[in-house]
């Protein structure tokens, strides 16, 4: 396995999607710098009231398939949106493209906000 890829010690099946592994929040928190983060939420939500975390770049999930060459593929990737179910279809669109490190966040921005973990609102 490449070594820009990051390890969780976390991960959780996901349920609703094979090969997709759910990272909590708390341990997302601690690797920011060393992963890739993509909101698939829309603008408004992106900029609304649960914000979205620092260094992410917002990819609106319709506009994935179009975008995905942007997307490192040497580096770990964490989708988001506002609770954990358009970002693990992400990872899974993802993995179907041949990204081997890709992780969806738990419970989303919702989780995010109630464990009260950095967000930025602009």
């Amino acid at each position: 396995m490449n070594s820009k890829f990051i390890t969780f010690s976390s991960p959780l099946a996901n349920p609703h999607y094979e090969g997709v592994f759910d990272v909590v929040p708390q341990e997302l928190k601690n690797k920011l710098n060393d992963v890739k983060l993509i909101d698939v939420r829309q603008p408004d939500e992106y900029t609304g009231e649960l914000g979205h975390i620092p260094n992410s770049e917002l990819m609106v999930l319709d506009t994935l398939p179009d975008k995905l060459a942007t997307i490192p593929k040497d580096k770990t990737v964490v989708f988001i949106c506002r609770s954990g179910g358009r970002s693990a279809r992400a990872a899974a669109f993802a993995l179907m493209n041949g990204f081997q490190s890709v992780f969806n966040l738990q419970g989303g921005m919702l989780l995010w906000n109630e464990l009260q973990l950095p967000t930025n609102k602009k």
